[in-house]
């Protein structure tokens, strides 16, 4: 069995520990707010002999990505961070490495994007990137974020699956806020990641391949897009088993959902990163109350676990869908749209309201959750119908 050592600990800091208990050959990185510490922190492990890995500096974020496509498909373990307007600039690059099935990690702090300049959080910036063929998992705690890192490489490298995968966490409110987490020793990690065996690496010379090939008109370009959703949709298994492997492992359970309160629940929320303990507070009160509120967290972001979501809410009076991005034009935030489109084949219609909260780090107070949920009772009551997309907490115009 591992040992564990209890830490107070920010999640950039236990991000950066679990990147170096799972041994990558190459980081190429650049700093950006609130990702910079996660760099740094690596960046002094490698300095005191502390990781034998080779820390590549560069002049951007679309540098960072070009040298990790690289050193990936050279058949290194590659690691990397980056945040809101770094994740924009590797934009191009976010695409050729999942194009390429390079198992690139990358840890992301959430956080705005400009204009107007925000260095706080939200997801605007992961929820621009969700359909760039990335494997995404989000941290609720500074403890998920460590799991989620370690988990991820062995998703990555899996043969089903072979694409690269990010591992987020909130801006600032988990990334440096201190936290209680429970970390491995580093060769119970190292056993759980296991060595990484490449194939069809650039450097195996005795096996040539061809990389980065121009697939025109006529050529295998739209087969190769249907053997990467094979792929992502083969990651729901590799994912799920991972995960009952690592729970195991630490003794922390692991699920691409996570419910609370949702056995005989009523009505529920559903929500995405660190604002998940928020609703629970809240839902716990109203329990307390009678009151029958479940809250449901969705941990897997892509491959999206529409199947456990159908199955979690179906039933359900009202559903609250928590969106801490926007998608302009649509009718509601991405989380919002793509929960709805699960229940859509339930024989019961389900109300579902979406909410958009918390953008460029706006306070999430207990009350905005009690007013969700208060809403959810008025829909389930029959004395209210479910309102158009709410802006939660915004002041209103003068």
């Amino acid at each position: 069995m591992p040992t564990h050592t209890t830490l107070a600990a920010t999640g950039n800091s236990v991000v950066a520990e679990a990147m170096r208990q799972c041994k990558p050959n190459v980081m190429a990185a650049y700093p950006i707010t609130p990702q910079t510490t996660i760099v740094e922190e690596f960046a002094g492990f490698v300095a005191k002999g502390k990781t034998d890995c080779e820390y590549v500096t560069v002049e951007s974020e679309h540098s960072a990505m070009s040298a990790c496509i690289g050193a990936s498909a050279a058949g290194a373990r590659v690691m990397t961070a980056t945040s809101s307007q770094g994740l924009a600039l590797m934009w191009e690059e976010l695409h050729i490495a999942s194009g390429m099935r390079l198992p690139i990690v990358m840890a992301n702090a959430n956080r705005a994007l400009s204009a107007p300049i925000n260095i706080h959080c939200d997801h605007s910036d992961i929820m621009g990137a969700r359909d760039t063929g990335w494997v995404t998992l989000f941290a609720e705690t500074a403890q998920e974020a460590y799991d989620n890192t370690i988990m991820a490489t062995r998703i990555a490298e899996h043969p089903d699956v072979m694409l690269p995968v990010m591992s987020c966490l909130d801006g600032f409110i988990t990334t440096h806020s201190i936290d209680r987490v429970s970390v491995m020793d580093d060769e119970s990690v190292a056993g759980f990641v296991g060595e990484y065996e490449p194939r069809n690496a650039l450097l195996e010379t005795g096996t040539p391949v061809t990389h980065g090939a121009f697939a025109g008109l006529g050529g295998p370009y739209f087969e190769f897009k249907k053997q990467q959703r094979e792929a992502i949709e083969n990651a729901r298994a590799v994912v799920s088993a991972v995960g009952a492997e690592y729970s195991a492992l630490s003794g922390r359970p692991f699920g691409a959902i996570e419910t609370w309160g949702m056995d005989d629940a009523e009505v529920a929320l559903v929500v995405i990163g660190s604002t998940a303990g928020n609703a629970r507070a809240v839902a716990r009160h109203l329990r307390a109350d009678g009151k029958k509120v479940g809250v449901v967290k969705v941990r897997v972001w892509r491959p999206f676990p529409y199947a456990d979501l159908a199955a979690a809410l179906k039933g359900m009076k009202a559903v609250a869908v928590l969106d801490r991005a926007e998608s302009f034009g649509a009718e509601g935030g991405p989380l919002y749209l793509e929960v709805r489109s699960a229940l859509y084949d339930l024989e019961t219609r389900v109300p579902v309201v979406g909410y958009i909260y918390g953008l460029g780090g706006s306070d999430v107070k207990l009350e905005l959750m009690e007013r969700v949920f208060s809403d959810l009772a008025d829909i389930a009551a029959g004395t209210a119908a479910p309102a158009g997309l709410v802006y939660l907490g915004a002041r209103e115009e003068a």
